[in-house]
């Protein structure tokens, strides 16, 4: 049953994330090219009710989420969160009255399909467990130097495609973190109560990373479309997630004959997440910068 739960929690999780991702492109269109990355890009979004809208509907996806996290692995709950590319297609597309092309739903079931077949596959399981220091540091000086390259390469290019993508790897990364330490805060919470929770520092750790990841977010929509920003924000937070899902806690997932099915899963996933985006090429909406 807990199971179950969590997977419902975390695919609300993925429609949240998704209506927020669609709002704040709303917004983000909106802000002149040299607010990019400035105290100024924030202070024009805060204005925006879109983005005001997108956030409330983020902070949403991020209770389902630690919600999702509390009843099940990091392994089992990130991976879900594929889900939200197929649905912010989908809500894009009703958002600006835009029918979504036959093969878009073929894109759609074959994400889902892939997913079903790797999770089934890999069955990854994890139990709560007290993480090193070490493996903490370690774990976040080397996230935080791929964001910083991310970001410094990020900058060096001009307003487009390749910039949103470079921003929202930065990203994926960052809310990847974030829901690292959402796993150790909310399993501090379950086992020792409250009082444990408000004073760990991994609950502040992931306000200051799940921030730091809304700001890259909001930087890659402002630089370029959906479809440059969407599918690297969702492949690399559930790659990076999976990752540090096994190195810092531990989890598992099956091996053998089981990395068959697994691969199979991942190739239909990873070509659905690039022909979804792919379709709105000649969108005036989501390919406008």
């Amino acid at each position: 049953m807990a199971v179950v739960l969590s997977v419902l929690f975390a695919l609300l999780a993925a429609v949240g994330n998704a209506g927020g991702t669609v709002l704040q492109r709303v917004a983000a269109r909106r802000v002149p090219l040299g607010d990019a990355f400035s105290v100024r890009l924030v202070r024009r979004l805060v204005h925006s009710k879109a983005w005001l809208c997108g956030i409330a509907a983020i902070v949403a996806a991020a209770v389902c989420q630690a919600l999702a996290l509390t009843l099940g692995s990091l392994s089992l709950v990130q991976p879900l969160l594929v889900t939200e590319l197929p649905f912010t297609l989908v809500l894009a597309r009703a958002a600006f009255r835009r029918r979504l092309a036959p093969l878009g739903w073929v894109a759609a079931v074959t994400v889902a399909a892939g997913l079903g077949l790797g999770l089934v596959a890999a069955s990854p399981t994890g139990e709560p467990r007290e993480v090193a220091a070490a493996t903490w540091t370690l774990a976040l000086l080397a996230a935080g130097a791929a964001m910083a390259v991310g970001v410094l390469a990020a900058l060096r290019r001009p307003q487009g495609k390749a910039r949103a993508a470079l921003f929202s790897s930065a990203s994926a990364i960052g809310y990847a973190v974030t829901a690292t330490l959402m796993k150790s805060a909310t399993d501090t919470f379950s086992e020792r109560g409250a009082t444990a929770f408000f004073t760990a520092w991994q609950t502040y750790g992931l306000f200051v990373a799940g921030a730091c990841s809304l700001f890259l977010l909001a930087n890659a929509m402002e630089a370029g479309p959906l479809v440059a920003s969407q599918p690297v924000l969702t492949l690399g937070e559930a790659l990076v997630s999976l990752a540090l899902g096994i190195v810092v806690y531990g989890d598992n997932v099956r091996t053998g004959w089981w990395l068959i099915p697994e691969a199979v899963g991942a190739v239909l996933i990873t070509w659905g997440t690039l022909i979804l985006p792919g379709l709105d090429s000649g969108d005036s909406e989501t390919s406008a910068t």
